[in-house]
């Protein structure tokens, strides 16, 4: 933990995803589906993948190991992007989303009892906080969509899952090769999953294809595709039990800034959230 890089990239992908959640709903409310808007993610994560391996002098790990570990990367964050799709439209985002915000203690719990990994008083406490604090800012309340069945609560549980082992094995991933050859294939399983994104899209009722559709999505994705760059170098120099709950209050940000870009004025269970997650941010940057 000597080694502050950890910190400086996981403060960016936690600002970076924290925008971008403020901003994800507006091609969806012009008309641009978010099964589309999936499509412009892995899109956006190709130059991004190319600036990486020029980064890293064009040398991709390329044994069974790496490509498979790379691509388990992958397809966990993305599968887990196109399950949560299937979650909402089963259940409502008012329980999805705070349970499937929990994901970071799958991580925890792999790391400390698999990696072995350690962390200070002070930062167990500032996760201690963290957890509480994901699930404050997650909630959405309560409208009239109604639930049907229990389908959607295996669909957010395997969300919680995928994205939980992820990190896990993103971290065990950075051990025997590159942090750029796990973006890569991070990449190149989110393009893999496209066609079952355009699948689960309904095109019988009417999609924007003008700039304010695939054009904004193209852009607000590409600060999703930072991110996560930025999430794979923050794992490889720091501890996954830190890095992930800390880059999962990104939220923090996303209140803040559509309280400043559309005046919405966050209800006490968020500022509760953001209370806790100030601290706890304060606590495990240490």
């Amino acid at each position: 933990m000597k080694d502050r890089r950890w910190l400086a990239y996981a403060i960016i992908t936690t600002l970076f995803w924290g925008v971008w959640g403020a901003l994800i709903e507006l091609p969806e409310k012009a008309g641009f589906p978010a099964t589309l808007g999936y499509a412009a993610w892995a899109v956006s994560m190709v130059p991004w993948s190319l600036i990486a391996l020029r980064i890293a002098r064009w040398q991709l790990d390329r044994d069974v190991k790496s490509v498979f570990m790379g691509c388990t990367v992958g397809l966990l964050g993305a599968g887990g992007q196109l399950v949560l799709f299937q979650a909402l439209r089963l259940g409502p985002a008012y329980l999805v989303f705070p349970l499937v915000s929990l994901y970071p203690v799958v991580t925890i719990v792999l790391s400390v009892s698999l990696l072995r990994e350690r962390a200070s008083r002070r930062a167990w406490l500032g996760i201690a906080l963290a957890l509480p604090a994901i699930v404050l800012l997650s909630y959405i309340p309560p409208s009239a969509t109604q639930t049907t069945g229990a389908g959607w609560i295996v669909m957010a549980m395997l969300v919680f899952a995928a994205w939980g082992v992820q990190a896990y094995v993103m971290k065990r991933a950075n051990t025997t090769m590159s942090a750029e050859s796990i973006f890569f294939y991070m990449m190149v399983t989110g393009l893999a999953l496209v066609p079952l994104a355009l699948w689960m899209t309904d095109f019988s009722s009417p999609v924007n294809w003008g700039w304010s559709g695939p054009g904004n999505a193209l852009l607000i994705q590409t600060l999703n595709a930072v991110g996560a760059l930025t999430l794979v170098y923050a794992v490889r120099y720091g501890k996954a039990i830190i890095v992930v709950p800390m880059t999962a209050l990104a939220p923090v940000f996303t209140i803040i800034l559509s309280l400043i870009l559309y005046a919405v004025v966050p209800g006490s269970m968020l500022v509760g959230g953001i209370i806790l997650a100030s601290i706890a941010i304060y606590l495990m940057a240490e």
